[in-house]
């Protein structure tokens, strides 16, 4: 199979778009989730999707056959949120490695269907690792803004016990996403540099911010470049924004990227901004409008979607970027 980093200078590779979203029309109950293992597990579950890998399976696959048959390049795996960090919340620490290993062997099972069937157009994975729902960065508690919910240790090590079970359960890539403090993001970056010299490996890296208001600002504080600047440390596949805006506002934050880096860009932007029903009604044709403006003006190398987007984004997306070059990266620039 051709390494992606050849194909990233032929063509602009199309992501997936978002699971959350595919599941929700599952419309799984408690029961459902807990399946037969967890029936007597003493916290609800319900809401954990990353446990679906290892109760509702077939279902996970369902939802990446439908990525790959509209036309995407990269399925995600379903792990973002599988650390130890967070699966606290439901008392499932111990599952972490298990709930990754899977999520990557199911998702890496389905991918070679498609590479099988079409061998010119070969699919991969990237698995997928969350930023967490603690920050390293800032307090919590707004009484003590020297206090930390989190350290840069307790991350690195939840990060790579991830990492390990990707890896293991066979992801191609690894996807550090949805960053809003880069600190987290460090710490994971840490981990996967760790886990490749103890293997004599390398890996490619996908990471992807998310700009959280019209600010043009993470959470935690960093303008795009700031951002960029504070992640170039590390030999990457692609760097990124996802999440939070949609397609429409990314514009001005990409076009940094692309200005300074030598690294891809990616982009997997929300279906607009939700409702007030916390719902996305941006459709496909609308969105894959908006990204036309990325492809245009050369912007990309990967595009995708996140909140909000199915198949027929994704659908909508692959048949757009077809007919575009990708942006130039690497010796090219």
């Amino acid at each position: 199979m051709k390494p992606i980093q050849d194909i990233l200078k032929e063509r602009i590779l199309v992501l997936d778009g978002a699971m959350g979203t595919m599941l929700q029309r599952y419309k799984f109950t408690e029961e459902d989730f807990r399946g037969e293992r967890f029936a007597d597990w003493k916290h609800p579950l319900q809401g954990n999707n990353d446990l679906l890998s290892l109760t509702q399976p077939e279902a996970i696959a369902e939802v990446h056959r439908k990525y790959f048959a509209a036309g995407a390049d990269i399925v995600e795996t379903n792990t973002f949120s599988g650390t130890t960090i967070a699966m606290a919340d439901y008392f499932m620490e111990d599952l972490v490695y298990e709930l990754n290993y899977e999520s990557a062997r199911i998702a890496k099972q389905v991918a070679d269907e498609f590479t099988a069937k079409e061998p010119h157009k070969p699919r991969f994975v990237a698995g997928s690792i969350g930023p967490t729902n603690k920050t390293a960065s800032m307090s919590p508690d707004v009484n003590d803004p020297g206090f930390r919910g989190v350290t840069f240790d307790e991350l690195r090590i939840a990060y790579k016990l991830q990492t390990e079970a990707l890896l293991d359960g066979g992801a191609d890539i690894l996807l550090v996403e949805t960053i809003f403090d880069t600190l987290n993001a460090k710490a994971a970056l840490f981990a996967i540099e760790e886990v490749k010299e103890e293997r004599g490996i390398e890996v490619p890296i996908m990471v992807s911010g998310t700009i959280t208001d019209a600010s043009g600002r993470t959470l935690s504080g960093q303008t795009a470049e700031a951002f960029l600047i504070s992640i170039s440390h590390i030999p990457i596949l692609s760097v990124g924004f996802n999440c939070a805006l949609g397609a429409n506002q990314l514009v001005p934050h990409l076009e940094v990227l692309a200005a300074k880096t030598q690294f891809g860009v990616s982009a997997h932007p929300n279906a607009g901004l939700p409702n007030a029903f916390g719902e996305y009604d941006e459709t496909a044709e609308q969105m894959a409008e908006q990204i036309k403006e990325y492809v245009e003006k050369g912007l990309v190398n990967i595009v995708g979607g996140c909140c909000g987007t199915t198949p027929e984004h994704i659908s909508a997306i692959a048949n757009l970027v077809k007919d575009y070059d990708p942006r130039s990266v690497f010796e090219d620039r």
